[in-house]
């Protein structure tokens, strides 16, 4: 609210302004100026005309003018102050907003991290169900291996013993003339191949 002084109020303190600020005229006057003349009714006159607009003006003023700017100031003043409120309430819902979309954020970010940390465990524990499947089928297909590779080398072995006799004889009859003794002849191929094994 704009206060405004009193003394603008009052109409007589506004003539006595004018009657101050005429006193300098008065001494103009005896020293010759004739529009300062206050001797003459003219002169007088036109003061008292002029006071008295001026009083009508100050009461037009003081009782119509000034109130309505006045209250264009309180209202332009309350227009501010709420634009003023309803910034800082919105301000006040935007750091909210920051701060919930903050611990939003944090929060879901904590869960992307728990997904993973629980996805790359799950995925260590397949590795190694899968890593387990696959040695006890590789160490399946080894002993497999091993088998029939020993069951060939047994067949090989066989057939290796089977073709030294027979060539052993062959060897003994050609150098010697006579049929070799099989019991003999079995006996130094198994003594050559035990000692081949073992070599």
């Amino acid at each position: 609210m704009i206060r405004r002084p009193h003394a603008l109020r009052r109409p007589a303190a506004a003539l006595l302004t004018l009657v101050l600020a005429s006193a300098p005229g008065m001494a103009w006057a005896e020293g010759g100026m004739p529009q300062l003349d206050f001797k003459n009714p003219l002169t007088i006159s036109q003061v008292v005309w002029g006071a008295l607009i001026f009083i009508v003006l100050y009461i037009l003023v003081s009782r119509f003018a000034l109130p309505r700017v006045g209250h264009v100031l309180d209202l332009r003043s309350a227009t501010i102050r709420n634009d003023l409120d309803t910034a800082r309430a919105a301000k006040e819902r935007a750091d909210a907003a920051v701060a919930e979309m903050a611990a939003a954020t944090a929060q879901a970010r904590a869960e992307a991290q728990a997904a993973i940390t629980t996805a790359v465990e799950q995925a260590r524990a397949h590795a190694a169900v899968e890593a387990a499947a696959m040695n006890a089928r590789l160490e399946t297909q080894i002993a497999s291996a091993e088998a029939r590779i020993g069951a060939a080398r047994a067949a090989a072995m066989g057939a290796l013993r089977d073709v030294a006799l027979s060539t052993a004889s062959t060897v003994v009859a050609r150098l010697t003339g006579m049929a070799a003794s099989e019991p003999a002849v079995a006996g130094a191929v198994d003594q050559a191949l035990a000692a081949r094994r073992q070599g």
